[in-house]
């Protein structure tokens, strides 16, 4: 086992790197005008919009159907869990830290990447953890999931880093944030690895519960600030962009 534990560790401390690589986009960026700012934003909103169905819903069906499960219903009920989950811990910042964090919207865009980088390494360490049964095919399989994860995460460091940029956060706090959320892919990983045959069971309500975070920190915050006036546009540009570039490589790396 602790050969494909050790297999599964390098494979998601790569994504782990891509991630960081994406973040570090905001350093390219000094003075940051208004209609770059809401074209960040929505490209941020657009990535994330793409990854919750390309990388999360769709895949959480294909694979509850594979183990007979109402795939519908536990998608559902995931994203409908995963909404209720970062919408409690809105109203809680809302109610109880509004003073003490200069924006609600960095602390919920960090968790929402962060949850949503939890069921991808797990699905990696579940996909090494299989190879112990299979053969060296599925191996191969595994480094190709990996790999695959791991270039989607380029532009789901930039969705992190940059609105928190474009929020007043300094270069290096931005990128921080931005490469952290990718750090618990490797430690899901291994996770995978260990409990395979108690993880894979409940994988697809994980890709939901993901997805339901993301939308909800998309609609909450994302989209409504890409829009400093009713009239501009620059925001909806950036979701058409970003939700086809995440959609690409989905679907050319899946």
């Amino acid at each position: 086992m602790f050969f494909y534990i050790k297999m599964a560790l390098f494979a998601t401390i790569f994504t782990w790197v891509v991630t960081a690589l994406g973040a570090l986009i905001v350093f390219l960026f000094k003075n940051i005008s208004k209609k770059i700012m809401e074209f960040m934003l929505g490209f941020g909103a657009g990535v994330m919009i793409a990854a919750s169905i390309f990388s999360l819903i769709i895949p959480g069906i294909d694979l509850a159907n594979e183990m007979n499960q109402i795939s519908y219903i536990v998608i559902g009920l995931g994203v409908l869990t995963g909404g209720l989950i970062i919408f409690i811990i809105d109203i809680y910042i809302d109610k109880k830290l509004n003073d003490k964090i200069k924006s609600k919207s960095n602390l919920l865009l960090v968790l929402a990447i962060t949850l949503h980088n939890i069921p991808e390494g797990l699905a990696i360490g579940v996909a090494f953890g299989a190879a112990m049964y299979n053969s060296e095919i599925a191996l191969l399989s595994a480094w190709t999931l990996a790999i695959g994860i791991g270039l989607q995460n380029f532009p789901e460091g930039m969705a992190v880093s940059l609105p928190l940029k474009t929020d007043g956060l300094s270069s290096k706090k931005a990128f921080f944030y931005g490469q952290l959320s990718g750090m618990v892919e490797p430690i899901s990983a291994i996770i995978g690895v260990i409990l395979i045959s108690i993880v894979s069971p409940i994988l697809p309500f994980i890709l939901g519960f993901a997805a339901g975070a993301m939308i909800y920190v998309v609609a909450e915050e994302l989209i409504p600030s890409s829009k400093s006036t009713s009239s501009s546009k620059f925001g909806v540009i950036g979701v058409l962009i970003g939700f086809v570039i995440m959609m690409v490589l989905d679907i050319a790396l899946s």
